[in-house]
Order: C-alpha cells, then sequence, then structure tokens
C-alpha cells in the first residue's frame, strides 16, 4: 500500500460509512482468523489421531507460552496506536519512525523472551499439575515453540503495522501462505518422520518463520504505506520510551492474564485430563466460529486509532457501539451452532463418550456467557487499546480473569460452601452458601464460575466505556 493508498484509506476511515468501511477493513482480518483458527484445529485433528495425551499437549503448552510472548502483544498493541495515531493526525513521517522503532525493539525483546521461556518451562508445567501422561508432549511441543519465538514476535509486528496503516489484505496473504504451509507440514512431521507432537511444533516455527521473513522484505521494500529502512532499524531510545511507556500496561497485564491461564489449567487439570480435553476442543471450535466477530472486533481497532487520531471522537464511539451489536449476534448464533452439532462434531477430533460427555457441561455453564464476552468485552478492551489507553485495558483484562474468572472457577468447583454470620438485633445469624456443592463437586462448578466471570465482567466494561474518558488521543503528549 503507497503512501497515496494510505491517504485515501485514511479519508474513507475518517469520514467514509462506517458498516461499509468497517466491513472493508474486516473481511481479509475475518478470512486471517478463519485460517488461523484452522491452523489449530489442523493441529488438533492430526494429534487426536496419536490419543487424548498427545491432543492436550498444545492446549496445554499454550498458557505458557502466551504468558511471555504476551509481553511482545503488548509492545505491538502500542505500536499499532502510536502509528495509527499518527497517519490519523497525518504525520506520516513520524509514523514510519515508530514502525521502525516497534520493529526493532521486537527483535530485540524477543530473544531474551525465548531465553526465559526456555528456563521457566519445566517448573511452569509442574506448577500447572501437568499429568504425567500429558507433560512429555506438552514439554517436546513448547520446547520447539520457544526457540521459534523472535520469528513469531517480528510476524506479529508485521501484521499490526499493516492493519495501523489500514491494509488488512497484505498481512492475510501471509498468513494464509503460513498457515497452508502448516496444513500440509503437519502429516508429514507428525507421522512421516515419525516426530509426533514434536513435529507439530516444528511445522509450527517453519510457517512462521516464513511469515516473517516476507513481512520483513515488505516492509523494507517501500511497496507497502509504511517503509522501514537502516535509519528507522536503528535503536532509538526516545522512542523505544514510548512504546514502553505506551505498551508496558498492556503487556503486564496481557502476560499477567496468560499467566492466569496457566492458573486456570491448574484448576481444570483437578479434575484430570478429559475435563481439560472437552474444553481445549470446545474452545477451539467457538474461535473458529467467532473468528468473524474477532475480525470485526480488530478492523474497528483501525478505525478507532485513526479517528482518535484525528479528535473525531463521538464517531469513534458509535463505531464501537455497532460493533458490539454485530459481534454479539455473530457470538450468539456461533453458539447455537455448536450446541446443535456438539456431539457429531466431537467425534470428528476425538471419539471419546467421557470427553463428549464433558462437552455437555462446558457448553451448557460456560459457553453460554461467550456473547456477552465476545461482543462487549473484547470491543471495550480494544477500543482502549486501540486509543492508546492500555492501563484501561489491562485493569479490565485483570479483573476478568484474576478478580472473577479465578476466583469464581475454584470457588464453585472446589469450596463445598462458605458461611455468613452476621449480628442483628442481638442476634447472630448464620447463613450456609453452598458452592461448588451445588454442583456435586465435580468440572460443572468450574465451567459455571467460567461463565459468570463473562457476565460480570461484561457489565463492567460497557460501564466503563459509557463514561468516554477514553476518548482522548495519546500522541499529544509525544510532542
Amino acid at each position: 500500500m503507497e503512501r497515496g493508498k494510505v491517504q485515501r484509506m485514511r479519508e474513507e476511515i475518517l469520514t467514509g460509512p462506517i458498516e461499509r468501511t468497517l466491513l472493508r477493513l474486516a473481511y481479509p482480518l475475518i478470512v486471517s482468523n478463519l485460517i488461523q483458527v484452522l491452523y489449530n484445529i489442523t493441529d488438533t485433528f492430526w494429534l487426536g489421531k496419536i490419543g487424548r495425551e498427545a491432543l492436550a499437549a498444545p492446549g496445554t503448552s499454550w498458557p505458557i507460552i502466551g504468558t511471555l510472548m504476551a509481553l511482545g502483544m503488548g509492545f505491538a498493541m502500542a505500536g499499532f496506536a502510536l502509528v495509527g495515531q499518527y497517519i490519523g493526525a497525518g504525520r506520516y513521517e513520524k509514523a514510519n519512525r515508530s514502525a521502525g522503532a516497534l520493529y526493532s525493539l521486537m527483535l530485540i525483546f524477543s530473544t531474551l523472551t525465548a531465553i526465559i521461556s526456555l528456563a521457566v518451562l519445566p517448573y511452569a508445567l509442574h506448577f500447572m499439575k501437568v499429568t504425567p501422561n500429558v507433560y512429555p508432549h506438552a514439554k517436546a511441543y513448547a520446547t520447539v515453540v520457544f526457540a521459534g519465538v523472535p520469528l513469531s514476535f517480528s510476524f506479529m509486528a508485521f501484521s499490526a503495522l499493516m492493519r495501523a496503516a489500514g491494509d488488512t489484505k497484505t498481512p492475510v496473504k501471509v498468513s494464509m501462505l503460513t498457515v497452508f504451509m502448516n496444513i500440509v507440514l503437519d502429516p508429514v512431521f507428525i507421522f512421516l518422520l515419525d516426530l509426533g507432537v514434536e513435529g507439530a511444533a516444528i511445522a509450527t516455527v517453519l510457517s512462521n518463520g516464513t511469515g516473517a521473513l516476507i513481512g520483513l522484505r515488505l516492509l523494507t521494500s517501500g511497496r507497502t504505506g509504511l517503509y522501514l529502512t537502516k535509519e528507522t532499524l536503528k535503536p532509538d531510545l526516545e522512542f523505544y520510551s514510548k512504546i514502553f511507556r505506551v505498551g508496558l500496561p498492556s503487556a503486564v497485564g496481557q502476560s499477567a492474564n496468560n499467566f492466569g491461564f496457566v492458573v486456570l489449567t491448574r484448576i481444570i487439570y483437578g479434575y484430570g485430563d478429559v475435563v481439560y480435553a472437552a474444553y481445549i476442543i470446545t474452545t477451539r471450535l467457538v474461535n473458529f466460529i467467532t473468528s468473524i466477530s474477532r475480525g470485526i472486533s480488530m478492523a474497528m481497532g483501525t478505525m478507532i486509532a485513526q479517528n482518535v487520531g484525528a479528535e473525531n471522537y463521538e464517531r469513534a464511539k458509535r463505531i464501537a457501539e455497532r460493533t458490539m451489536m454485530v459481534n454479539f449476534l455473530i457470538a450468539s448464533f456461533a453458539i447455537l451452532i455448536i450446541g446443535i452439532f456438539r456431539v457429531p462434531i466431537f467425534k470428528v477430533f476425538l471419539n471419546d463418550p467421557a470427553v463428549i460427555a464433558q462437552s455437555e457441561y462446558v457448553l451448557k455453564y460456560f459457553l453460554i456467557s461467550v456473547p456477552f464476552f465476545n461482543g462487549i468485552f473484547v470491543v471495550v478492551t480494544r477500543t482502549f487499546s486501540s486509543a492508546g489507553h492500555t492501563k484501561k485495558s489491562m485493569i479490565l483484562s485483570m479483573l476478568r480473569l484474576w478478580g472473577l474468572r479465578i476466583p469464581l472457577s475454584y470457588a464453585f468447583g472446589y469450596v463445598p460452601a462458605i458461611m455468613i454470620s452476621e449480628v442483628i438485633l442481638d442476634h447472630e445469624i448464620s447463613i450456609r452458601i453452598p458452592l461448588a456443592e451445588l454442583f456435586g463437586m465435580s468440572s460443572r462448578g468450574v465451567f459455571f464460575g467460567m461463565g459468570m466471570s463473562n457476565f460480570l465482567a461484561a457489565l463492567v466494561a460497557l460501564l466503563w466505556f459509557l463514561r468516554g474518558s477514553w476518548m482522548k488521543r495519546i500522541i499529544e503528549e509525544e510532542e
């Protein structure tokens, strides 16, 4: 996307019809998300042929992987907000400088992340109480993926920068190539070369590496709206400080959240790998069907960043509100489809009666809350982060996971009952409130707590959004 195209796209984002512009930006991202989830489902499908333990390995590993990779995602989000707002304000040279600083910072940071990840991996798996039959598979998978973290960070930076410039098509084309590579390489490495779970990880790293190299080539070619040169890629403490200042809250928040999923995995594994396998397959299916709404949220982020940069605050608010309505309906439809076809779909991945039985509880107690999470919570947090108010999105995300999901999941899954006593008119009145007993001290209580966290977090997010404190651009502070 050349400079002229960036300027034309900017005008449409700032003044064009909201729905049409949102759809134009969203449809490549929707395709990208569907393809990305197809990659996850491909891993799940092939590893399911080996057995339940192999199938659970990537899902077990990803909370650990995500904890450290979330640091990169936080800084990528900061770069996205800065570049998007500079473009919205018409300051294209500043946008290029911020893009170069982000890319070089991500390369440095990802190398450190990979080293730390490999060092903490065995301790993290033990903390999660991963069952002995899953442990070797999860460790093998994560070790290979951690080695490829710099490549993943590079591709992450490329995708964020292209979206900030309003180019949602180019990253999708590259993603399609990497996913199709992974689909082809998966059975080759898993079965033909007999590498099992480790083979699936190798296929992932090779695919991500190809995408990272293509992305770097495009950014340095001058054929995109953003142009990285040796000058812009040089370490720059001034721009690094900007990215750190904006990105650190998001990075810390996302890392804390991903570590929260490490804790949540420990809670779910308390009821065995059958329950965890059901949870992993179900969430993979949800991710596939709700890819449309997530793509729309990402497109909305581009529109929010540039409109806030141009100080079109009321238009930014309307964009977010319309995205909420659309995403709520899409997510509701997704859950309905899963509910109707749950059993035959599960049998495609793993024809295990025990796992299929558990999937009913995941659907009944947890998945019904997904429209509130996907339609409201995700839209609000992305609105905050795209506007550069990463502290707000950090607080919301940590509240949902650490303040609500983990305590509620543990309480309804493991705490039989609590007693509340109060002295009224010199008489002590005690009330016994059953928690996990309501669900027979079973995995149903864990999933109920997860569902409740989505309902409550969505309510808090909506109230905070309506206050409007996020409607202030951040680049004013950088001039």
